[in-house]
């Protein structure tokens, strides 16, 4: 069927524009309830958000619908992405709804699903609850109703599950951290799990009001991490978005450390300690460094189409347990069903504290190359999948891959969620990469001219 909604991360838009409306997710709480009910009769479903001021209304509005379908309603308030999937499994729930437009603004919202497994909701589930959204709703009888409830002790149980992704005896004390929240759903959470795990704590993004999610903070925003890290004097800086399943580290010298790092680092040390299950699954945008060096360690190294749901299920076909995004978007499948900022951030803290070593000299063998991204906009009638099998432009490629050979790559692809096609090229040191990408996109253009 051809999907109305649902994307490849659930449903996302501007508060008050269909279908981020009241009155839409009430619907959509009655047509997941509806199906989930004819697979499990009676059923439980939790539901957490990050900070935004519309969480208020679409929460009351599922509640509403899921109660008039006859599902119980378990409401976990401000909760990471990541501790709603974990606490769904935990409390042995039907399916767990997160409410949060990750590190958008907060006049977007949206909506995602988690199984009882907290894993995506399968796209089979998904395509029924989006036929069930065209049925008139109906109210189940009185006596059938679904009840609403409040677990208050909900964060604590999810705070000391990230503490138990560590060894028992190990300590972050001696770390001097700085957290920047994004003033989103882990602002009462991580500065617990690292201050309860020993660590020297600053925090910066902690003072949400419903208005100031990702506001010049977080994971897409690092200068705010970089100038309170080196203000500071910390060994390094933490930065979530907004929902909390992804992040960036800063050095102590405020250099970026992105989720391509973050891979190499954590592989590695799974890798050397003889506990990593099979390889790594990156994406098309992974830098080529990044499978250089994993290929020297003698890891297996596969690319997924751009989006977590696309890595995890590379991770699941092949049976491996690590994956994720340049973005920050990490996978450590050993202990967590998705992508969870601080699980990943623990990782990376547990191998600096095991090897007494900096950030910068864990990663002086990852060599990543310089990568030129250029974006050419489409008109509204072209479609980007037409231009890139144009005959001439798969020569161009071809040509540009041949002159690169083993010390580069090339990328075009389509945008998600614009009319563009982003054009890509990366290469070692010595390689005008900057260059090459603008020949290319002039090309592109040409075309569309």
């Amino acid at each position: 069927m051809t999907r109305r909604y649902f994307g490849t991360d659930g449903i996302r838009g501007t508060v008050g524009k269909s279908p981020i409306t009241a009155d839409f997710m009430l619907k959509l709480g009655w047509a997941a309830g509806q199906v989930l009910r004819r697979d499990k009769g009676r059923t439980r479903v939790l539901i957490g958000k990050d900070t935004r001021i519309s969480g208020y209304m679409f929460e009351s509005a599922l509640e509403a619908g899921l109660s008039a379908a006859g599902v119980d309603v378990s409401l976990l308030g401000p909760m990471p992405t990541p501790g709603i999937a974990y606490l769904t499994r935990t409390f042995r729930a039907d399916a767990g709804i997160v409410i949060s437009a990750s590190h958008n603004p907060f006049d977007d919202n949206g909506i995602k699903f988690f199984s009882a497994e907290g894993k995506k909701l399968p796209d089979e589930t998904e395509d029924r609850i989006e036929a069930m959204l065209e049925a008139p709703l109906t109210t189940a009888e009185a006596a059938q109703l679904g009840k609403a409830t409040r677990i208050d002790d909900a964060s604590g149980r999810y705070i000391e599950f990230c503490k138990s992704t560590l060894p028992d005896r190990l300590s972050l004390h001696g770390l001097k951290i700085v957290l920047d929240c994004a003033h989103g759903a882990t602002y009462h959470i991580a500065p617990n799990v690292f201050r309860e795990l020993g660590a020297d704590v600053t925090t910066i993004g902690s003072a949400p009001d419903g208005l100031n999610i990702n506001q010049q903070v977080g994971s897409t925003h690092p200068a705010a991490l970089r100038a309170a890290v080196i203000q500071q004097n910390a060994d390094l800086g933490i930065a979530f978005d907004g929902d909390g399943d992804r992040l960036l580290l800063v050095d102590g010298d405020g250099r970026e450390v992105d989720g391509d790092d973050i891979l190499y680092l954590i592989a590695r040390d799974r890798h050397e300690r003889g506990l990593l299950q099979g390889g790594v699954v990156g994406t098309v945008m992974s830098n080529f460094g990044l499978a250089m060096a994993l290929d020297k360690l003698g890891i297996p190294f596969e690319r997924a189409k751009v989006g977590d749901r696309f890595v995890m299920e590379r991770m699941a076909a092949n049976g491996w347990e690590l994956g994720g995004e340049s973005s920050g978007h990490i996978v450590c499948g050993h202990v967590q069903t998705t992508g969870d900022g601080v699980v990943s951030a623990l990782q990376v803290l547990a191998l600096m504290m095991r090897e007494q070593k900096s950030l910068p000299i864990l990663l002086k063998e990852l060599e990543k190359v310089p990568q030129a991204l250029v974006n050419v906009r489409l008109p509204a009638h072209v479609s980007a999948k037409e231009v890139m099998e144009t005959a001439a432009l798969q020569q161009a490629v071809a040509a540009l891959e041949h002159e690169l050979g083993d010390e580069g790559r090339v990328l075009l692809r389509p945008s998600g969620t614009e009319p563009l096609i982003r054009v890509m090229v990366e290469g070692r040191a010595h390689l005008d990469v900057d260059q090459l990408a603008r020949t290319l996109a002039d090309q592109v253009q040409a075309l569309l001219d």
